[in-house]
């Protein structure tokens, strides 16, 4: 029997943590994947995409989800963080720009038009500095 351990709003998040599992010997599935990559808009009405494995793992899998090992992907590749224009600051993020925009002409349109930029903002000042 399978048990919901964790609910995602896109299918791409659930298979990031299903790899997690699956690199410790904990077998995971995804539901609800195809219903959400056809039609993303009902995510939250259904609860999302659910990350299952077997009732006898939960509890196993639930601790290697909150093991957090960014620190070591950051030693292996390092950072490559930029400074901020207008502070100097390191302390950055990446941000879409328009993606509000390109969101409401989904909407009116139907249609997936989605004119973004990419840029950075910083956390400090909130300047935001176009890529």
């Amino acid at each position: 029997m399978l048990t919901t351990i964790s609910t995602y709003s896109f299918p791409y998040e659930a298979h990031i943590d299903k790899a997690k599992l699956a690199s410790e010997g904990i077998p995971a599935f995804v539901a609800d994947e195809h219903t959400i990559n056809m039609q993303w808009l009902y995510s939250n009405a259904l609860g999302g995409v659910r990350l299952q494995v077997p009732a006898n793992l939960r509890e196993a899998a639930l601790e290697v989800l909150k093991e957090d090992r960014s620190d070591l992907l950051t030693e292996q590749q390092g950072t490559d963080l930029q400074k901020c224009e207008a502070c100097g600051s390191s302390d950055t993020e990446f941000y879409q720009i328009g993606k509000r925009f390109a969101f409401l002409v989904f909407l009116g349109l139907n249609f997936p038009l989605f004119p973004t930029r990419t840029a950075v903002r910083c956390l400090q000042c909130q300047h935001i500095t176009k890529t």
